[in-house]
């Protein structure tokens, strides 16, 4: 039986490279973003080169029931769900009493409100199927405070927590809840962020998109917890157990500057 995957923020990145990967593995494919042009050609590419079924849902997910909608339009289309990959997010650089309180907080719906509804959505199916994988990105942003992106660095620290808390709970139906860490990637995070000048998407350690997606799913299919793409970034995830926490929250907003 053909299973399907759906993943959120699937139009560029590693969403997209998540989507190819779950595709060459055999699944069909659900693909969530805003931009409906830019799924339609995603949708065209991998029917033609991939020979996969790809349904496609034009979605702002920050909207408070766009994650209702979005299940309500998958019954409808008479599609159950047996991975479930919650991508969708951004961030922002600058100075938090300086910023665009809008976009702080859109960014929280986003990257939290929105992937807490759709795990609490997918999960009763996977439960009542006694098996079902959740894969939900995070960044290494997720072990430290992050000056300069403070709300940024606070989202992805709550998917990891929250991650970790119902993966324990759900372990006993069969279901793996994995959350993907990856540090500097490759992506349009960087410009959107206004990221791209900062010390941290400089120099070689910055990966690709498609190795970080290849990992994640790897990870994911092994049931691993916590997936960090990297060697470099593992070691940078592990020091911030050890270090004192006001020199981690420096050497953050060192890396963030620029």
């Amino acid at each position: 039986m053909v299973k399907t995957a759906l993943i959120t923020g699937a139009s560029h990145g590693i969403g997209l490279e998540l989507a190819r990967v779950f595709a060459e593995n055999g699944y069909q494919l659900v693909l969530v973003a805003r931009n409906s042009r830019r799924l339609r050609e995603i949708k065209d590419e991998f029917q033609r080169t991939l020979s996969t079924s790809v349904d496609i849902i034009a979605k702002d997910l920050s909207e408070p029931d766009a994650p209702r909608e979005l299940f309500a339009e998958l019954t409808d289309r008479n599609l159950n769900i047996d991975a479930l990959v919650n991508n969708a997010g951004y961030g922002w650089k600058g100075q938090f009493a300086k910023g665009n309180p809008d976009t702080q907080l859109d960014m929280i719906d986003l990257n939290v409100r929105a992937l807490t509804y759709l795990t609490r959505l997918a999960l009763p199916s996977m439960v009542a199927a006694k098996g079902g994988y959740i894969l939900n990105v995070a960044s290494t942003a997720a072990f430290q405070p992050g000056p300069l992106m403070a709300v940024y660095y606070a989202t992805k620290a709550y998917v990891l927590s929250f991650s970790e808390a119902i993966g324990n709970e759900v372990r006993e139906y069969g279901i793996t809840v994995t959350t993907l860490c990856p540090g500097p990637t490759s992506t349009e995070f960087a410009s959107r962020a206004n990221m791209s000048t900062s010390r941290l998407f400089q120099g070689s350690g910055v990966m690709d998109a498609k190795t970080v997606a290849k990992l994640g799913y790897e990870g994911m299919m092994k049931g691993r917890t916590i997936v960090i793409p990297g060697v470099r970034n593992q070691v940078l995830a592990a020091s911030t157990r050890f270090a004192p926490r006001r020199a981690v929250t420096r050497i953050a907003r060192s890396l963030n500057e620029g």
